[in-house]
């Protein structure tokens, strides 16, 4: 895992924009209600992520846990001697059109083991990320599905469900996250009236400005956790015109301030 991990961190030294992110942290972080607002695939190279769902997971080094869309999720990262460093690679719905269908319930996750395979596959879509254009990147995302695949993690292919209200909602708010748009609007583009959109919603027991709140603050645990942005610029980002509000509203979600987030990103 040493090699995946050396490669990773120079590929991030030397670009901007790339199709993963990496979680590295030198101190115990525990977060509560996590959204998963699509398809995640996080493999573990050092330390260990315990994972709340349905019954406790542990994820310990050289394994993966691939996770389906999940409104909230509680999780502890924990180091390993030095350090807890994991990598991320988050999926569109389009991507799975490439795996076969299989029968039967959405499953919450997959959990597996990083063999030599899958080692090198993710290597090389690390690797060449470092020059290729952002067009291929559903290519190689798909690679490493169907890698999964066939190495005999079938159950993949049911990490994909018919996607509700609110997969539909996420999709279309994710795509600006600062913007302040309107029922109506949303409605249009799914093509339904206002007050569909509004009893779909309440069936659902859900509400626009929570899945909007949770858009914007899974962002925002995002940022902090993969950019040396200051806070104020994340709060920004996510649509927040006070910093203090952004903390108040992160601590409620998650049970930690941004800054205590951050310190266990940070040497002493």
């Amino acid at each position: 895992m040493q090699s995946l991990i050396q490669t990773t961190q120079r590929v991030l030294a030397s670009n901007g924009s790339v199709p993963f992110a990496v979680i590295h942290s030198v101190k115990e972080q525990h977060i509560v209600n996590v959204p998963i607002l699509k398809p995640l695939l996080i493999c573990i190279l050092d330390g260990v992520k315990q994972l709340g769902i349905e019954a406790p997971l542990q994820c310990t080094p050289g394994s993966f846990v691939f996770l389906s869309n999940h409104p909230n999720i509680n999780m502890r990262n924990l180091p390993r001697k030095h350090h807890y460093f994991a990598l991320l690679v988050e999926f569109e719905d389009s991507d799975f059109d490439c795996v076969p269908s299989h029968p039967g319930p959405t499953v919450p996750y997959v959990n597996g083991r990083i063999d030599s395979t899958l080692q090198k596959t993710l290597s090389q879509f690390v690797e060449w990320s470092a020059f290729a254009p952002s067009s291929l990147w559903p290519l190689r995302r798909q690679e490493l599905l169907l890698t999964l695949y066939h190495l005999g993690h079938r159950e993949i292919s049911q990490l994909r469900g018919t996607p509700s209200i609110s997969h539909q909602l996420h999709a279309l708010l994710s795509q600006d996250i600062a913007a302040n748009i309107g029922s109506a609007q949303l409605a249009q583009k799914l093509a339904m009236s206002e007050s569909t959109l509004r009893r779909k919603l309440a069936q659902a027991g859900l509400s626009l400005q929570g899945i909007r709140e949770s858009i914007r603050l899974g962002h925002g645990l995002g940022l902090l956790q993969t950019s040396n942005l200051p806070i104020s610029q994340v709060a920004e980002q996510c649509g927040y015109t006070s910093q203090s509000r952004f903390t108040e509203k992160f601590k409620q979600r998650f049970g930690l301030t941004p800054t205590e987030l951050r310190k266990t990103l940070l040497q002493d």
